[in-house]
């Protein structure tokens, strides 16, 4: 897969990235770069100009795991709002920072501490914006 597919990042969503990857001590964040680098290629837009089906900061995402052709549905956070529930994802793991930007039915590779991983988005359940929830 050559082409990464386009990303759409709220203006708010990328500030807090930018100031949560600052606040991170050196070496604590492996995909900092990676993340960094889709930031500064993605479109950055108003919260309440954000399309629907794009996976945005808070929102609830089913997608697959194209190599194990597992199902997840999970809602994507900060790493203050982690939790041990099993339903959210940190922006800081490898498959959570792919998620970040991708419109529905849009697929990703995405690296890994041991290679690749291909995550494709079925469906954004849930998204802040579209619900009105534009500064949370």
């Amino acid at each position: 897969m050559n082409k990464k597919p386009e990303l759409i990042i709220s203006s708010l969503d990328a500030d807090r990235l930018y100031d949560l990857m600052e606040s991170l001590p050196a070496g604590s964040f492996a995909n900092k770069e990676e993340l960094e680098a889709e930031l500064a290629r993605a479109t950055i837009v108003e919260p309440k100009d954000m399309p629907s089906s794009v996976v945005t900061m808070n929102s609830t995402v089913n997608f697959i795991v194209e190599s194990s052709k597992e199902e997840f549905t999970l809602t994507l956070v900060y790493p203050k709002n982690s939790d041990s529930s099993g339903d959210k994802i940190s922006i800081l793991s490898p498959v959570g920072s792919a998620l970040l930007g991708l419109n529905q039915g849009d697929e990703i590779e995405w690296p890994k501490p041991s290679g690749l991983i291909k995550v494709k988005i079925k469906e954004v359940t849930y998204q802040p914006e579209r619900a009105g929830e534009l500064h949370r």
